[in-house]
């Protein structure tokens, strides 16, 4: 099958400037990626209310003549009445739904560009249309590149980190039944990002490792970095010790979970590192696994996979991981066996809620047709 190469971009790295410029608050942050204003909405107090309250305070203290309370009463309505003629002039808009005294304030901020969207990395057409600004397709046994897009290109890779993650323990070698409790670093390290492993909650290593592949689960992933052999700092030097014996010499890791978008990689490297996961069983096997029941309490808790592919029956996925933050866009890495091939996709720094998975399926279906890739339409992500 020809290669198709389309705008094989050279190596790009973050600036100290634009790193400082990525959102700490990592995955909850959404609306991001698409360049379109948010609109946020706020209520702030009336003065004028304010005013007339503590004029009506200070009367009830200090009893005034009729004659001045009648003088103070019609000044109080006067101003009142500016206040609200004022705001009419705003706009119909800005009051609706607020209590008396209260107006609401409407304000536009600037959705987050990812790194790839800040570099221009989007502009890089390519003959399947595709949404992701990074795009590569590889034979699994013989190296073919199949497919091509941006594929040096360095950027953040958000969960794609907790591969590496379960790499490293698993190889570690380290007792899978143990149990392991969500400390309060493992709480402050993942703030915001949407975790539902309490602080106190204890599940064996094994389970931690299943949510992380699995549910992308942060602070699964953090409890496993924290919990190896001589800490945080050891763990993730040896994510990046693995990282250079497997080549991954555009690779950089600072933390467990990917909420950092100072974790980056190029797609030519995260080959590399699914080819090394795809060796060990239990990383192919929990990372494709459907959904998870926890105990919590009185309750089961039921996790569910993070990439919809898996359960389509058109898709024979051997091993798979998602990711996103706002700094690299929607993510995912599979091996899968496509046109009676074993092959290794990446995308990256998708554009669109869903978008990396219409990427997926138009080269899916390139791949068994490659004159379909005419006929298709342009995936719209929602």
């Amino acid at each position: 099958m020809l290669a198709l190469a389309a705008g094989l971009a050279p190596s790009v790295h973050a600036t100290a400037a634009q790193q400082q410029a990525t959102p700490t608050k990592p995955a909850g942050a959404g609306k991001v990626g698409t360049g379109k204003s948010v609109l946020i909405v706020s209520s702030k107090t009336s003065k004028t209310s304010n005013a007339a309250t503590t004029s009506a305070v200070r009367s009830k203290a200090n009893p005034t003549p009729k004659s001045s309370a009648r003088s103070s009463a019609r000044s109080t309505a006067r101003s009142t009445a500016k206040s609200t003629a004022r705001s009419t002039a705003r706009g119909p808009g800005l009051r609706v739904g607020a209590p008396a005294g209260r107006k609401s304030v409407v304000r536009l901020v600037p959705a987050q560009l990812s790194f790839g969207q800040l570099y221009g990395l989007h502009g890089t057409t390519d003959e399947l249309e595709l949404r992701s600004s990074v795009a590569l397709v590889m034979d699994q046994d013989t190296d073919e590149v199949l497919f091509s897009k941006n594929s040096n290109a360095v950027l953040p890779i958000a969960s794609i980190t907790k591969l590496m993650t379960a790499l490293v323990v698993t190889e570690a070698g380290l007792p899978l039944d143990e149990l392991l409790t969500v400390a309060q670093d493992d709480v402050e390290a993942t703030a915001g990002s949407g975790s539902r492993l309490k602080l106190g909650t204890q599940l064996s290593r094994a389970e931690m490792l299943h949510l992380s592949l699995m549910a992308s689960e942060n602070r699964a992933a953090h409890v496993l970095g924290r919990t190896y052999p001589g800490g945080m700092q050891r763990f993730v030097s040896a994510m990046n010790g693995k990282a250079q014996l497997l080549g991954m010499s555009d690779t950089r890791y600072v933390e467990p979970t990917g909420l950092s978008s100072n974790n980056q990689s190029s797609a030519l490297d995260l080959t590399r590192l699914v080819k090394a996961a795809f060796l060990h069983p239990i990383i192919r096997e929990l990372s494709t696994s459907l959904e998870m029941a926890v105990p919590m309490g009185a309750r089961q808790v039921k996790f569910h996979n993070t990439n919809g592919l898996v359960h389509n029956p058109e898709w024979e996925i051997g091993l798979q991981k998602t990711g996103y933050i706002a700094a690299a866009g929607r993510c995912v890495v599979m091996q899968a066996q496509l046109a009676g091939r074993k092959l290794i996709m990446v995308l990256l720094d998708s554009a669109g809620k869903y978008s990396r998975i219409g990427d997926a399926e138009r080269i899916r279906k390139w791949l068994i047709d490659p004159q379909s890739a005419v006929a298709l339409p342009a995936f719209q992500p929602r």
